[in-house]
């Protein structure tokens, strides 16, 4: 796909490099910083799971009292693990029962007993890591003994009933009908959750609540219809928000294959204090890495609320900040599933071929990634034939530019909650259009000196412009500014800023060790 727009391959390399330059003092924070999540999710590895009769989950109630008792700043690997050899113990949960009840005291070891505990807890997080890692062998076994799907891009498919026994029946159909990826929408308001719930659940809104177990009877589900269609059938789930180090622990355990992994979603859209997400999505990013798995980034939300068109620059300078975040923690340049959307108004004049030039610019700047193009929502109207007709229009730019993972667009999007009818038209929809044309984009090549190539090599040189005013300032005030999505999120403010603490000298992460011991 390289070379169509002539984009400079100098100015590529500079955007680049103004990406790292941007991205690293966020990096160099991230490393220097935990937060409650990614303790939780530390101790997750160890083997703790399950939740008190009130629901919160044993992890939360044992790195609380850690916190408590010694602060977050040591890591709470090295004080738990202490005081299992205290209580002449092995069962990590039973320790977080006694702390919840008050029966057990939390102190920041030295000497032999501090090195005694460094060792346990290596050995109980390898333990999981371990597991992931025997998680990731079987996946590839199944994509070799099944089979990828023929096509790209992939389709990918939203279910979202709020009930995971009414999600497993609809996944198992959309995979019948030609769904490559199914995503399990979360349930409103769960990124807002400083826990994850835990169990199989029923009674999600707009979605059903990521849970381990709700992870587990999906991928079963999906594992029985990838023999049954002679093709690995790919599960996406979330992971963001305030927990968004434990989903992608989770995530690895239970065998997902994508998450949804923004760096700047959480902050822009839900209000997440900037400092917590990037300490936390570093992390994750980590886990995914080692679990071969497919982050989805969230470009395509920009768009949302700033105009497609003005804007289409911040998304690109996004993309790149994501893969340098990404690259960071060690994700391979096939797990980049960086996000972009159609969503230009369609009554503006030339509104597909700006699409198609922004479309390419992504494929052009990053030809080994699996971009997720996204469909058209901002400007459905409730008019399912022109919505159809729209979906049509956003499959054939997905087809012309060569895109890696298509969402299917529901000709009821963003008006009412699709019914599984509305799938069954949109895949109709996304069959046509890729058996008919989904080779397209051997064949298209924009003119020389025409609208699109203009309008790629406008949009990049933005970015740069753009880049250089972000290292100018800080990628912290720059959002603060609000520059992607026109919304304002200050470094100092926002949700879960309690839960992050600076590193203490002796701090300890046993996962992040392994994790960094590899890459």
């Amino acid at each position: 796909m390289t070379g169509k727009l002539d984009l400079d391959p100098v100015l590529v390399a500079r955007a680049r490099e103004l990406a790292r330059r941007a991205g690293q003092p966020v990096v160099d924070l991230a490393r220097s910083h935990t937060t409650v999540s990614v303790e939780r999710a530390v101790l997750r590895l160890a083997g703790v799971t399950g939740a008190d009769p009130d629901g919160i989950p044993w992890v939360n109630r044992l790195v609380d009292a850690v916190a408590a008792d010694v602060g977050l700043g040591h890591g709470v690997a090295v004080p738990v693990f202490d005081a299992l050899v205290r209580e002449g113990s092995t069962d990590v949960t039973l320790l977080a029962q006694k702390a919840a009840a008050g029966s057990v005291r939390f102190t920041q070891p030295t000497g032999r007993a501090a090195t005694a505990a460094r060792s346990a807890a290596r050995k109980a997080v390898g333990a999981g890591i371990r597991r992931i890692d025997r998680r990731r062998a079987e996946r590839d076994r199944l994509i070799k003994r099944h089979g990828d799907p023929k096509q790209r891009p992939w389709i990918y498919l939203i279910v979202a009933t709020g009930d995971i026994y009414e999600d497993i029946p609809q996944a198992q159909a959309a995979a019948r009908a030609g769904a490559d990826v199914i995503a399990v929408i979360r349930s409103t308001g769960q990124s807002l959750l400083d826990y994850v719930p835990e169990g199989a659940t029923r009674e999600g809104f707009a979605g059903t609540y990521a849970t381990q177990e709700n992870f587990r009877l999906m991928r079963a589900a999906l594992d029985e219809s990838s023999r049954e269609v002679g093709r690995y059938v790919r599960l996406t789930n979330y992971a963001s928000g305030l927990c968004m180090p434990e989903m992608a622990a989770l995530a690895g355990l239970e065998r997902l294959d994508m998450m949804l992994n923004d760096s700047m979603y959480g902050i822009l859209f839900r209000d997440i204090n900037p400092v917590r997400t990037f300490v936390d999505q570093r992390f994750s990013r980590q886990v995914h890495a080692r679990a071969g798995i497919i982050i989805n980034t969230g470009e395509d939300n920009y768009l949302t609320t700033a105009d497609a068109v003005d804007e289409a620059h911040t998304v690109t300078v996004s993309q790149l900040l994501n893969e340098f975040f990404a690259h960071e923690a060690g994700l391979a340049d096939w797990q980049l599933g960086l996000g972009h959307a159609f969503e230009i108004n369609p009554e503006v004049p030339e509104s597909f071929r700006l699409e198609l030039a922004h479309a390419l610019l992504a494929r052009e700047l990053f030809p080994d990634a699996p971009l997720k193009w996204m469909p058209p929502t901002k400007h459905m109207t409730g008019d399912v034939f022109r919505g159809n007709l729209l979906d049509g229009f956003f499959n054939l730019a997905g087809a012309l530019t060569g895109q890696g993972i298509l969402l299917v667009g529901m000709m009821t999007e963003a008006v009412v909650t699709p019914w599984l009818s509305d799938r069954d038209i949109a895949l109709q929809n996304v069959r046509y259009v890729l058996g008919a044309a989904g080779g397209l984009h051997e064949d298209f090549v924009p003119a020389p000196g025409g609208f699109i190539r203009r309008r790629a090599n406008q949009v990049l040189g933005e970015a740069l412009d753009l880049l250089e005013r972000i290292g100018e300032q800080t990628l912290l005030t720059a959002i603060a500014e609000g520059t992607f999505g026109i919304m304002k999120r200050p470094a100092d403010r926002g949700k879960g800023l309690d839960g992050v603490a600076a590193h203490e000298a002796d701090y300890c992460n046993p996962a992040t060790d392994i994790l960094e011991a590899v890459a």
